[in-house]
C-alpha cells in the first residue's frame, strides 16, 4: 500500500514497532474534528449543535476543538456557513497552543503583525485569528491564486476585520523587513501525513520529493526571514513525518538563519488522535520583538479600533491602528481582500456586502442596519441554496438574514419576492431533503 522507501525511512526514523502502529493506524480511517469560532459561539454550545456526535476535546486544544464520532454532511448545516466552526484535522490545531506560548513569551497581545505564510485552505489562520483582536493584524499569504480564494472566503466566514489576504510569492516578503512579531509557515511538504486521505499523497510520494520539498522549504524561509523583527517567533510545521523536512530544517534555520529552538513536536497516528503533524517554535536572534509597540488594548480601546475605509465604490471595516501598514502592504504584495467588506456605493445607494452579514462586529456604521430575520433550517438551506425564499410579512428593502442568531447574508424583500445577494460562488450545489 504504501512506498517501500517510505516504510524503511519510518523504520529508521521511529524504530520498527513504533512504526508497524503508524502503518497500522494509516490503514484505518481518518478522524474527524471541529474548531468553534469563539467569536460566534462557545464550544459548548457547538457540542449542543452536534449533539451525539459531538465527542471528546482535541488535548492541545481543549479550549476550541473537539472530535466528531461520525462525519455529517457540513455543506448542509447552516451554522458551518455563518462561520460557527472550521473544519480542521486535529494534530494542526497544535499550532494554537505554540502561538500561544509565543503570545505569552512576548508579553502582550495587543499591537502585534502576525504572519501566516503558507495559509490556504485557512484552518491555521482561522485559529489565528481566534486567539488575536482588532488590535492586532494578522496577514494570511497563499500563492496559488485558486487557493488564495478559498483562502479569503474562509476568513471571511470567520468575521474577522483584522485580516488581510494575499497571493504572493514568499520572495515578496523580504522587502517587508523586521514587520512581523509572529509568523507561522505551514511549509508545503511531501504529506506523509496525508496519506489516508488523500491516495494521490501516497502515489506522488518519493525520496526525490521528500528532498525537493526540504529544498523549497529552505528557500521560503529564507525569502519571509527578513521581515521578521529581531527577537520574533516562527512557527514551523509540516504534516509529514520525514526529519530532513522536519528536525533537518529546524537545525538549518538555528544555524543559518539565527534562531533558539524552544521546542518541537512531532504528532503521529496510532499515537496520537491525527493524520500527523511536526511543529516547532522558535525565536530570530536579536532582542525583544517589537518593544515599542503598544501594550494590550482595553475593552473599550478594542471596540473603538475599526475605522470605514473607502477602496473605489467598496467601503469596508478595518483597524484604524494598521491603516498605514495596509498601504505599506498594498505597495508590495497581492492584496485580494483586507478587512470586512460592507457595503458597495452604486449611486446614492449603499448595497450591503456579503461578508458584512458573517462580520463579528456590525455596529458603528452609519445608514446601515438591518432589520434581521431569523430563519429555520429550512429556509436557511433555500437561501444557501439561492432558491426562491419569499418572506411577505418581513420589512421592505434590505434584511440580514441569520440562522440562530448567526448572519447568513441578505436579501432585498421586495413584498412578492426577495433578490439573494449570496455571490454566486458561495451556494450550495449540493442536493438537500427537508
Amino acid at each position: 500500500m504504501f512506498p517501500a522507501e517510505f516504510i524503511n525511512a519510518l523504520r529508521e526514523s521511529i524504530g520498527p514497532s513504533r512504526a508497524e502502529r503508524v502503518l497500522a493506524a494509516l490503514a484505518s480511517e481518518p478522524e474527524v474534528s471541529v474548531r468553534t469560532n469563539p467569536f460566534k459561539l462557545t464550544p459548548a454550545q457547538l457540542r449542543r449543535h452536534f449533539g451525539p456526535l459531538a465527542g471528546e476535546a482535541v488535548p492541545w486544544a481543549a479550549g476550541e476543538g473537539f472530535y466528531l464520532t461520525d462525519r455529517p454532511s457540513f455543506t448542509l448545516d447552516p451554522l458551518f456557513h455563518a462561520g460557527a466552526y472550521y473544519v480542521q484535522e486535529a494534530s494542526s490545531m497544535y499550532v494554537g497552543a505554540l502561538f500561544e506560548q509565543a503570545l505569552s513569551l512576548l508579553g502582550r497581545r495587543g499591537g502585534l503583525r502576525v504572519l501566516d505564510l503558507c495559509a490556504a485552505p485557512g484552518g491555521k489562520t482561522t485559529q489565528l485569528l481566534s486567539h488575536l483582536d482588532d488590535t492586532s493584524l494578522l496577514v494570511a499569504n497563499e500563492v496559488v491564486p485558486a487557493r488564495a480564494t478559498v483562502l479569503a472566503e474562509n476568513v471571511a466566514r470567520w468575521g474577522c476585520a483584522n485580516a488581510v489576504v494575499t497571493s504572493s510569492d514568499p520572495s515578496a516578503f523580504t522587502p517587508l523587513r523586521g514587520l512581523f512579531d509572529i509568523a507561522v509557515v505551514d511549509a508545503p511538504c511531501s504529506g506523509e501525513g496525508m496519506f489516508r486521505k488523500d491516495e494521490r499523497a501516497v502515489a506522488e510520494w518519493s525520496l526525490d520529493t521528500v528532498r525537493l520539498c526540504a529544498a523549497r522549504q529552505r528557500r521560503i524561509l529564507a525569502d519571509v526571514w527578513p521581515s521578521l523583527a529581531p527577537g520574533a517567533f516562527l512557527i514551523y510545521s509540516t504534516c509529514t513525518f520525514n526529519r530532513l523536512e522536519n528536525e533537518d530544517n529546524v537545525a538549518w534555520i538555528q544555524s543559518e538563519l539565527g534562531a533558539e529552538c524552544l521546542q518541537l513536536r512531532h504528532f503521529y497516528p496510532g499515537e496520537d488522535r491525527g493524520e500527523g503533524f511536526f511543529a516547532a517554535l522558535l525565536r530570530k536572534a536579536g532582542g525583544v520583538a517589537n518593544p515599542a509597540a503598544s501594550a494590550p488594548a482595553s475593552a473599550s480601546a478594542v471596540q473603538a479600533a475599526l475605522t470605514l475605509v473607502a477602496r473605489r465604490d467598496l467601503l469596508k471595516q478595518f483597524p484604524a491602528a494598521f491603516l498605514r501598514d495596509l498601504e505599506r502592504l498594498e505597495k508590495s504584495l497581492k492584496v485580494i481582500a483586507s478587512g470586512t467588506a460592507v457595503a458597495l456605493r452604486k449611486g446614492r445607494d449603499l448595497i450591503p456586502e456579503a461578508d458584512y452579514a458573517l462580520a463579528v462586529r456590525r455596529e458603528g456604521v452609519d445608514g446601515l442596519s438591518y432589520a434581521c430575520v431569523d430563519l429555520s433550517r429550512e429556509d436557511a438551506l433555500r437561501f444557501l441554496s439561492r432558491e426562491a425564499l419569499p418572506l411577505p410579512d418581513a420589512p421592505r428593502g434590505y434584511l440580514l438574514l441569520t440562522f440562530e442568531g448567526l448572519g447568513l447574508g441578505f436579501v432585498k424583500n421586495l413584498g412578492n419576492r426577495t433578490n439573494s445577494l449570496l455571490p454566486a460562488g458561495r451556494r450550495i450545489r449540493k442536493s438537500y431533503s427537508l
